[in-house]
């Protein structure tokens, strides 16, 4: 899937999530945030930290990568 939305990016994390048998509790706890910032990531909100965003991705293996365009 292309993520071209912050709603893309957590409608990713969330089925990932959900893949690995993870509540948001256990997310956020194996990713360093609070509850809160795993739910309003889940739900698309535009003001999450990217850096967090990014690493809780990781922690699930989800592979954020962009292709150049020469």
């Amino acid at each position: 899937m292309r993520i071209i939305s912050s709603e893309d990016l957590g409608k990713i994390i969330r089925e990932r999530r959900k893949e690995l048998g993870l509540t948001q509790t256990q997310l956020a706890q194996l990713s360093g945030v609070g509850l809160r910032f795993i739910s309003e990531l889940e739900r698309g909100k535009e003001n999450v930290r990217l850096g967090y965003a990014i690493k809780i991705a990781s922690n699930l293996g989800i592979d954020i990568t962009a292709e150049s365009r020469g």
